[in-house]
């Protein structure tokens, strides 16, 4: 897996609520077998680690999982796993009718502004910062003058 399709993949992830969460017990006969059936629907997953209890680190649970689904691993942040499977069915569906997400496309960048509106825009924004300044002085010697 490249880095772009990584990076694509984990920004689909931020969207998605943890499908499990592992706790004391680790991961289980049980759990890989519902990973498994997880990501033949869904080809990414997020996984939340009890990080308290678990019998191991992320790290390890992440690849212990991903090796008995035979899955990759996308991200480990914390306690979150990001676990990705593709499935060829289910790319197929996707093309006609689902709405599956495929990674954006690059975008292309918009023009620069022009000299005078970026000089304005950058008074304007002077302007608006002195305003705050002000104001948050008057509100300062408000409050410590009346103690």
């Amino acid at each position: 897996m490249t880095s772009k399709e990584r990076a694509a993949l984990r920004a689909q992830a931020n969207s998605l609520e943890p499908v499990f969460h592992i706790g004391k017990g680790g991961i289980s006969e049980a759990l890989i077998k519902e990973t498994a059936d997880v990501l033949r629907k869904r080809e990414l997953i997020k996984i939340k680690i009890l990080l308290d209890t678990a019998p191991g680190t992320p790290r390890e649970l992440a690849d212990a999982l991903a090796q008995a689904t035979g899955s990759e691993v996308v991200q480990i942040v914390g306690g979150c796993i990001i676990l990705y499977k593709e499935n060829p069915e289910l790319d197929k569906e996707g093309d006609k009718s689902s709405g599956k997400k495929k990674p954006a496309a690059k975008k292309t960048r918009s023009k620069p502004l022009s000299r005078v509106k970026a000089k304005r825009a950058a008074e304007e924004r002077r302007k608006r910062t002195e305003k705050a300044i002000v104001r948050n002085r008057k509100t300062y010697t408000k409050k410590n003058s009346s103690k």
